[in-house]
């Protein structure tokens, strides 16, 4: 056993078995023990002690938009692993589309992997993309370590990253992942439900909504889990949104389906109700629904049956947040805000930091296999986010690292600050300071 070279003490450690004051000894970036919290220190170590502070796992963050290299002004591997630092994150995963070349070969796969290389402030792995006509280039993509495969029931909003239009391609793409075992992610929502929607426009949010309708999701949702069944496949929903498609992925799973789901921060505390006329800032798809739905997501969180949540992160240039919900780009961006976002909702519910760490990182890393991730316990990477749970902010636009200060929180108080985040034993994130970048890039587990 290498020695032991740092301690990190809290009262309120966050382990799988529970939240307990606790010493977290470290060697070589990985967790050795959780001791009790007065255990004698070893000979040598530094210790940390962070009182009344919450020691957590870093979280996971496996829905990312990087975009680059080719829409680098949008974001970038500098700025988003920046922000995702300052956010507590220290893994993301980042997907396909929204960079040019999308992540739909290997060679485009190596073109991110060479960007990303020395600009990664937290560890990055890399989805692959699953296109009408790029089956062939799933298996390779999948022996050099992606962690799955992002496609789109409907249009994804760039032409270079095709939607699985017809039945064939979805069934195409199924049946070559379930052959070596791989991972189908999906956007789900139907064509043929958002082309009968009417289509408005304009700077009212309630025409934006109408024009993506439940029914848009819960139909894609049913002709994944009959595609699922059919090939017995892996696949995960992504950014659930309408909260009807619940007891369809409930009955799926009963049958045996092998379907998991992911909702994100915007959805679980932001309303419908509350945008107002042209703020673009709050367009997302599937977009965010009613309070009423809201209640019924957190629901679907708290019985286990919505897996995971991570932050969707799609951001863009100010300019392209116009008035007008039907021309204006559709992320939201909140990288560096999903931890306080849901801590703010998850306590206000009743819920506790051993639930959100659940959703925010045990969750996402067993989704992507990362089995060095997502807790606090011997053998894993000593990665942390420290956080003051009974802290506030109110959100400053200015503040953030993301590239663009675009947010839909902007101005609104949250609970939970941030003040330290650790990447493999060392501080890479304290009170707003950032070191240089040193991530390292993942691959997916040679048995996941």
């Amino acid at each position: 056993m290498p020695e032991v070279e740092l301690v990190l003490r809290s009262r309120r450690v966050v382990t799988p078995e529970g939240t307990r004051p606790a010493a977290v000894t470290v060697a070589d970036g990985t967790i050795t023990a959780v001791l009790p919290y007065d255990a004698e220190v070893p000979a040598g170590a530094r210790v940390e002690d962070f009182g009344d502070q919450a020691l957590l796992p870093g979280l996971v963050d496996t829905h990312v938009h990087v975009n680059d290299p080719g829409r680098t002004q949008w974001e970038g591997f500098w700025t988003a692993t920046r922000a995702a630092a300052a956010g507590g994150i220290t893994t993301l995963v980042d997907m396909p589309l929204n960079s040019l070349p999308p992540t739909t070969t290997v060679d485009n796969l190596r073109v991110k992997q060479r960007v990303a290389a020395d600009k990664a402030h937290i560890d990055v792995g890399f989805w692959g993309g699953a296109l009408p006509g790029n089956t062939a280039d799933l298996r390779a993509l999948h022996d050099a370590g992606v962690f799955g495969f992002k496609s789109f029931l409907s249009p994804s909003g760039v032409e270079e990253f095709p939607h699985l239009a017809e039945a064939k391609d979805l069934d195409a793409v199924l049946a070559e992942i379930a052959g070596f075992g791989g991972l189908l992610i999906v956007h789900a929502e139907d064509p043929h439900h958002l082309d009968s929607a009417p289509q408005q426009g304009g700077p009212a949010y309630g025409n934006f909504l109408a024009s993506r309708p439940r029914e848009a999701e819960n139909a894609a949702i049913a002709r994944l889990i009959e595609a699922a069944r059919r090939y017995d496949a892996r696949v995960h929903v992504l950014h659930l949104s309408s909260a009807d498609a619940l007891p369809l992925i409930a009955d799926a799973r009963a049958d045996g389906v092998r379907i998991s789901v992911e909702s994100c921060p915007h959805f679980l505390t932001l309303t419908a109700e509350e945008v107002p006329d042209g703020a673009t800032e709050f367009k997302c798809c599937p977009p965010i629904r009613e309070s009423a739905n809201q209640d019924v997501l957190w629901e679907g969180l708290a019985s286990g049956l919505i897996d995971c949540v991570v932050s969707d992160h799609s951001p863009c240039t100010a300019d392209l947040k116009t008035p007008d919900f039907a021309e204006a780009w559709g992320g939201i961006s909140s990288l560096q805000l999903g931890l306080p976002a849901i801590w703010t909702e998850a306590r206000r519910r009743g819920h506790g930091l051993d639930d959100v760490v659940r959703w925010m990182s045990a969750a996402p890393a067993a989704l992507a296999g990362l089995s060095s991730k997502g807790a606090i316990a011997p053998g894993r990477d000593a990665d942390f986010a420290v956080l003051a749970p009974d802290d506030t902010f109110t959100v400053d636009p200015a503040a953030l690292h993301h590239r663009n200060q675009v947010t839909a929180y902007a101005g609104r108080t949250l609970s939970g600050v941030v003040t330290s985040t650790w990447l493999r034993g060392t501080r890479v994130y304290d009170d707003g300071t950032l070191t240089e970048p040193s991530g390292r890039l993942l691959e997916r587990p040679a048995a996941g």
